[in-house]
């Protein structure tokens, strides 16, 4: 019998539990999250716990014990994705600037690499297609264990900059959405569309760097980043 993870499907509402919950997962348990990953990337309607029991080899019964229901496991699985995107280790003192625009970018890179894979990209399909369903609002789901999800990780990072003298910021909501402005811009409408934007490493890179330095520009406190790096051309620029 699994590890129980509870804190996964408790509160689906405020995606309380985060990276920290999923240490209580076996291999097994993330197996499964995975096989539910891989049905929604094959577009497999629909996604019901037959088919995951089916795809993970294990029973409904058990499916039941460890996420609830449907929503549970469709909340998990969500989590399971965005937890791709790494939370921000701060040190014990004070962060510098380097520090600072060194985690802008890291969180960046991971940010576009995980919606730009096809997993996040089929996920954020169903995700609109079941909007506003009366049996379960997917779209729900998505939005306050993805993008709320990526604000709550990079709270404390901005946080403790402002405290730090780095940045200066009316509320950290109004800091986090110029950032997700920033990060994703169009590129995620676009590849729900179907453009082939092409993401690759250093594409992601630049971004990721043009996009932390431009955030300092709009909220640093120092003259060195006063100047943003000049945006790319070409479809991977966000």
């Amino acid at each position: 019998m699994g590890a129980p993870i509870h804190q996964l499907r408790a509160d689906h509402r405020t995606g309380a539990g985060d990276e920290a919950s999923f240490d209580a997962l076996t291999d097994r348990q993330r197996a499964v999250l995975d096989a539910v990953l891989d049905l929604i990337v094959e577009g497999r309607r629909p996604l019901s716990m037959i088919a995951v029991a089916k795809a993970a080899s294990c029973s409904k019964e058990t499916l039941y014990r460890w996420f609830g229901d449907r929503a549970g496991l469709l909340t998990a699985t969500v989590r399971w994705q965005a937890a791709k995107v790494r939370g921000v280790k701060l040190p014990d003192g004070p962060i510098n600037e380097a520090f600072l625009l060194a985690e802008l970018k890291r969180f960046a890179v991971d940010w576009l690499t995980v919606i730009g894979g096809q997993t996040s990209v089929a996920l954020n399909r169903l995700a609109i297609a079941e909007a506003g369903s009366d049996a379960l609002n997917l779209g729900e789901i998505v939005l306050r264990n993805g993008p709320t999800a990526m604000a709550r990780r990079l709270a404390p990072l901005l946080a403790t900059a402002r405290a730090d003298g780095l940045v200066i910021y009316e509320s950290e909501g109004e800091a986090f959405t110029t950032f997700f402005g920033l990060v994703v811009g169009d590129v995620q409408i676009r590849l729900l569309l179907g453009e082939a934007i092409g993401l690759d490493g250093p594409a992601i890179d630049r971004a990721a760097a043009n996009a932390a330095t431009r955030f300092l520009a709009l909220y640093g406190c120092k003259p060195s980043v006063s100047n943003p790096i000049p945006p790319q051309t070409g479809g991977s620029s966000t």
